[in-house]
């Protein structure tokens, strides 16, 4: 039977219940418990005693009202009701409404409101945000007689929401700093802007050549003048980059997986529908990094909406990436399975105006630098007769043991933690990368242990979809560490750096990927604050959600763990850091790199080689000498693609 996420309500539900009630024959057997036929899937889950109770969602809330932001306790009911299906709805409700409208209580004071105009503001607010993630509070059945939001109020919220983007000053001053290439393409972009036959453009250039600065300039120009142009990335953490970005998964809506659902999520009479029909640009970074599969929906959304069959519905699209950099990620998949996946291989790419950016800015703090990642990126630097490459030993630690040498890498790249603790912006910019979530997970333990202040432990609950079996495998599973969910034991400090691993609501900057900083710990609420992009200093409310394995995990056992939807960050794989430039990066290879790319990713993070070290786990020791060798993967058949 097909797994259904708790977010899908009465679907979710129906499932439930045809799993435990024996040997239906209409939907009537499976609504109907001790003879008396409810209303609703979810009403006869209850009363079968098949939902888990509200207590730590009723915790949340309560531990949320102490910080007295009820617009912040608004959103934070909403993530509650899209991700966490609350059982008992009402008495949630009647036990909060008064804390979630406190704020147009105060305003009852200076205007003649009514109590149930006061009710029906706070379930405006709270059906905006559930908009956001595509939901309405109808579905829900929590509305007061005097609740509306028709369709042309909510799409007016979305357009000028998007129109009403904050553009920084010193933004509208980029376009005076473009060089002669970037130049070029930002005249040609906003010329097919302004004229009536649309155009699809790719923007190549490696790191250092500038494409966010274009980007932005860009955005800025349009938006300055009132105009919609959308930004989003294939990765949550190059999204938080660009001004206004989301990933392309969560604003259009593409399935996650391509062997269930070919087709964006998206109706043609959906407020973001409307949204993409009246945009004069569409800005895709990291594009490199994403399936042809995507790209391809992304096409038959524009083409529905616009009914034209041109490219992209005859839509301005930018799409910008380094086919140096890392492709698709597909787990296990072969070297042929990754470029057939590839953007280049669709039918697409060939309809795509090229622009070339080589100017390389960094090259000017550090030309030889610049020079090896190019070098590095393409396959050419030369390797030895085991196919390694040699590094400049002056950005590579000594290995003498595995301890001391791991900290020596992490001093190199956290000289203060003590100075980080009380101001860690300086620290947010700093990271260190390797290429397997082990890896990662050994550095965070090792930093947060390093980390001043006093440690918050939280224990996730664990249980496995089919849960008359959960007592044989609950230890199993608290013991499982799955990609894409939070450890069972997770380790947090006021100030230390995490990563949110879920679209909680990306248009209040609550993407998969990302960073805030964590400000206060409770026991079922973290307050935290994001530290990128247009939502920066925004302070945040996390609660624990119920997060479900992807169906294709290796121990067979799909399972659920409740658990706040984050990880720490002083430390991430190689593929979550590509879009990023940093201040400073440390490169751990206690493991070899294992795709296309991914030494040029991680080496490219740096401007300069003096913002860089690499600490590398030598096969054999030899204390006379520093092992500067290492592996680099270049499929160079992807650049014959791009070429066609």
């Amino acid at each position: 039977m097909v797994t259904v996420s708790p977010a899908d309500g009465e679907r979710y539900y129906s499932r439930l219940l045809l799993n435990h009630v024996h040997g239906p024959t209409s939907f009537d057997d499976i609504l109907t418990v001790a003879d008396q036929k409810l209303n609703s899937f979810r009403g006869a889950a209850l009363a079968l005693g098949l939902l888990q109770s509200d207590t730590y969602i009723d915790d949340t809330l309560q531990e949320a009202v102490a910080f007295q932001m009820p617009s912040s306790l608004r959103l934070l009911f909403a993530t509650l009701l899209v991700h966490c299906s609350p059982v008992n709805l009402e008495l949630l409700w009647e036990k909060f409404h008064h804390d979630l409208s406190t704020d147009y209580q105060h305003q009852c004071s200076f205007s003649v409101l009514t109590p149930s105009e006061i009710t029906t503001r706070a379930l405006q607010d709270i059906n905006r945000s559930l908009e956001q993630m595509g939901k309405r509070i109808t579905d829900y059945q929590l509305t007061s007689n005097d609740f509306h939001s028709p369709f042309h109020e909510r799409l007016t919220q979305e357009i000028e929401s998007e129109r009403g983007l904050h553009v920084a000053p010193e933004d509208l001053l980029l376009p005076l700093k473009l060089n002669s290439e970037q130049k070029n393409a930002y005249d040609l972009i906003l010329a097919a802007c302004f004229s009536t036959q649309g155009e699809a453009f790719f923007i190549d250039g490696p790191g250092g050549t500038g494409k966010t600065f274009l980007y932005r300039s860009l955005l800025a120009t349009l938006r300055s003048q009132g105009y919609i142009a959308i930004a989003v990335a294939t990765s949550g953490i190059a999204a938080s980059i660009l001004p206004g970005g989301h990933t392309a998964h969560s604003r259009f809506k593409i399935p996650l997986d391509f062997s269930k659902n070919k087709a964006c999520q998206l109706s043609k009479q959906s407020s973001v529908a409307k949204l993409l029909l009246e945009c004069k640009l569409i800005l895709w970074d990291e594009a490199s990094m994403a399936k042809r599969e995507m790209i391809e929906a992304f096409d038959d959304l524009l083409k529905d909406i616009m009914d034209s069959n041109l490219p992209f519905g005859g839509k301005v699209v930018v799409f910008g990436g380094d086919f140096r950099q890392t492709l698709p990620v597909i787990e296990r998949a072969t070297k042929h399975v990754l470029i057939e996946s590839s953007f280049p291989n669709s039918i697409l790419w060939s309809k795509l105006h090229k622009l070339k950016l080589t100017q390389n800015m960094r090259a000017m703090l550090d030309p030889a630098f610049s020079q090896f990642l190019l070098r590095i990126g393409e396959g050419r630097e030369p390797v030895d007769a085991n196919g390694e490459i040699a590094l400049s030993p002056d950005i590579v630690i000594p290995y003498y043991d595995k301890d001391q040498s791991l900290n020596k890498l992490v001093e190199s790249v956290f000289p203060d933690l003590q100075l980080y603790s009380k101001d860690p912006y300086r620290m947010i910019n700093r990271c260190i990368l390797a290429p397997k979530n082990s890896s990662v997970d050994e550095l965070n333990e090792l930093l947060i242990n390093k980390f001043p202040g006093n440690v918050q432990i939280y224990i996730s609950s664990d249980r496995i979809v089919e849960q008359h079996h959960q007592g044989d495998y609950e230890d199993f599973l608290n013991s499982q560490n799955p990609k894409g969910l939070p450890p069972h034991k997770l380790l947090l400090k006021e100030n230390c750096p995490i990563m949110l691993l879920r679209n909680l609501n990306p248009n209040e900057g609550l993407c998969n990927g990302t960073r805030l900083i964590c400000r206060e710990l409770s026991l079922n609420i973290i307050s935290a604050e994001i530290v990128f992009g247009i939502h920066a200093g925004k302070i945040v409310f996390i609660p624990k959600i119920p997060l479900q394995t992807s169906d294709n995990e290796r121990n067979g056992i799909p399972f659920i763990r409740t658990q706040f939807p984050v990880r720490l960050c002083f430390a991430l794989t190689i593929n979550r850091a590509q879009g990023q430039t940093l201040d400073y990066v440390g490169l751990y290879l206690r493991e070899l790199v294992f795709s296309h790319g991914q030494l040029y990713v991680a080496l490219s993070r740096a401007r300069t080689a003096a913002d860089l070290k690499v600490l590398l786990i030598p096969g054999t020791f030899d204390e006379k000498k520093i092992d500067c060798r290492t592996r680099n993967i270049v499929f160079n058949e992807i650049f014959h693609l791009t070429q066609q």
